[in-house]
């Protein structure tokens, strides 16, 4: 089975709005700034979703292990 260019990029447009709309602001750079920084091609964009996904786990990870326990001592 063949997966046409125009499913690919429609998959990889709606896991980028997720991200956009899920995940801190920043994390994934816009589609202009891919194709400057990764390149202009699907498996660019791939690599950059990638690389949002990476970022965001380590940040929620980062923050986990940062926080501190709550308290179970009552005052």
């Amino acid at each position: 089975m063949k997966i046409e260019t125009e499913e690919c990029r429609a998959a990889l447009t709606l896991i980028r709005r997720t991200i956009e709309e899920h995940c801190p602001p920043g994390v994934l750079p816009s589609e202009e700034m891919v194709s400057g920084l990764y390149g202009p091609e699907l498996m660019d964009e791939a690599q950059a979703i990638s690389a949002a996904i990476i970022a965001t786990v380590d940040t929620l990870q980062l923050q986990t292990a940062v926080k501190p326990p709550a308290s179970s001592i009552k005052a």
